[in-house]
């Protein structure tokens, strides 16, 4: 194929993936978004397998037939409130692909140029730290290890001299007529490993939505250097598209903790903070129980409600009820929203996604700026399953791991319902003096059984 038309082709397909990345910033035009992307990605891939004679077909057919039916099953059989570690699991793929097609050239070609030759090693050391450091992730998520942070003393140290072990190699693998070079990419793609399973290990609690943002980004840079590796215009624009957004979105989700990067990875929050009363005497006889039929009294003569949806609402799958609550209230003349704040949930949008798949329209949703203001003038706030995102401490307490992170100012409501299975800690960790103020109810209980509670109690009456 000429390479003009080639060029052309992936011209056309780098535009099909900013139209549609442009289409993903908005909920009415996800899907279209959705759509184009996937056409571009399309486009790029066709050209490619009729441009390159080094692909066998039958294999590449069978990949397809058994990646499409392994998406398949997971788009069908996965939760909602799995999509986080589904998430983390795509972008170590991501990572691990990276490693693997920069070795493979590697391999067949040589080291033809020191422009190849860095790119491999970029590629095979952040991919490869893409794939271990997301695997760990997943392992936090899936619970399958503590979602605390996990350190040991001297980790640093580790961490960087696996960094300085990883730049050395490069610079012998790119000195000209260096030996070894293969050696050299695996010892590289062994060290990053170790580095992103010793640099994922210490985050943990809230912090996890925001380093799966970076591990997303860390993918797509990946990708980027693969492309440069294979002389492929359009893996580098897709790549660094991805990388770009990736670090985009983790620069919004450390804002919205008033966190820094490095504060993320080196000062680990859901150890507690220091807190040494424990819970029973931190709330004793200073928290309110209440029932699902006096909360729908409160909201029988509220004007205004704010829903605040959290983790927890994600595990008792309760977006359905909450939206019948919602209708029921607005039937009666209320004016309902939903507050959320930048990381509600497990990962980026987790939370806008759930309410999406309720069917509850996009403009009932705020953001936290925005809302903010109003829940002075708001008669009922209703958190359910939320707990550090509407922690006063991150207001009142300097010494609070969550110092000076911006949260819904549910407080300030004339009520608040905050619905819990109990008086446990959020991922911070930490006690929340929001349960035993004078303005806050504790609805006790499962979160979708309390909200098909309340919605027969607003029925009943």
């Amino acid at each position: 194929m000429r390479e003009s038309i080639i060029n052309l082709a992936y011209l056309l397909a780098s535009i099909l993936f900013i139209m549609g990345l442009k289409g993903l910033t908005h909920p009415r035009t996800a899907v279209r978004g959705n759509i184009l992307g996937s056409l571009g990605m399309l486009l790029a891939i066709v050209v490619t397998l009729f441009d390159r004679s080094v692909v066998n077909f039958e294999v590449i057919i069978a990949g397809v037939i058994v990646g499409s039916v392994i998406g398949a099953v997971l788009a069908v059989k996965i939760q909602m409130t799995a999509m986080p570690q589904l998430v983390a699991l795509f972008n170590g793929f991501g990572g691990g692909a990276s490693v693997f097609v920069a070795g493979g050239a590697l391999m067949m070609l040589g080291a033809t140029s020191m422009q190849m030759t860095v790119s491999t090693a970029l590629s095979g050391t952040i991919g490869a730290v893409t794939f271990t450091g997301s695997l760990i992730a997943f392992a936090k998520l899936q619970e399958l290890l503590p979602g605390k942070p996990i350190r040991f003393p001297g980790v640093q140290f580790v961490n960087l001299a696996l960094l300085v072990l990883c730049i050395a190699l490069t610079v012998l693998m790119a000195m000209p007529n260096a030996e070894s070079v293969f050696q050299y990419y695996w010892i590289v793609v062994i060290a990053a490993s170790i580095l992103g399973v010793l640099f994922v290990l210490p985050v943990g609690g809230a912090d996890m939505p925001v380093i799966i943002a970076f591990l997303n980004s860390c993918s797509g840079l990946a990708a980027a250097a693969t492309g440069f590796v294979l002389n492929n215009n359009v893996l580098i624009v897709s790549g660094s598209l991805v990388g770009a957004s990736g670090v985009i979105l983790t620069a919004i989700m450390c804002k919205a903790m008033n966190r820094s990067l490095a504060n993320v990875f080196f000062v680990g929050m859901g150890d507690g903070g220091g807190q040494t009363m424990d819970r029973d005497e931190y709330y004793e006889g200073k928290v309110k129980a209440t029932s699902a039929d006096e909360v729908a009294m409160l909201m029988e003569t509220a004007q205004r409600v704010v829903i605040v949806p959290g983790y927890g609402m994600a595990v008792a799958q309760a977006q359905h009820a909450v939206r019948d609550i919602t209708n029921l209230l607005e039937a009666r003349g209320a004016v309902v929203e939903f507050a959320i704040h930048p990381v509600a949930g497990r990962m980026p949008g987790h939370m806008n996604v759930l309410l999406a798949e309720a069917d509850i329209p996009y403009d009932k949703l705020k953001e936290m700026d925005e809302i903010n203001p109003s829940f002075a003038n708001t008669d009922v706030t209703l958190v359910i399953g939320a707990n550090d995102v509407v922690n006063p401490l991150a207001r009142t307490d300097p010494d609070s791991p969550i110092a000076g992170m911006p949260i819904l100012d549910v407080d300030k409501s004339r009520t608040v319902v905050v619905v819990k299975r109990s008086l446990s800690p959020g991922f911070a960790g930490l006690h929340n003096p929001l349960f035993k103020m004078d303005n806050c109810l504790m609805l006790f209980g499962d979160g979708k059984k309390a909200m098909l509670d309340l919605a027969t109690a607003l029925k009943e009456g």
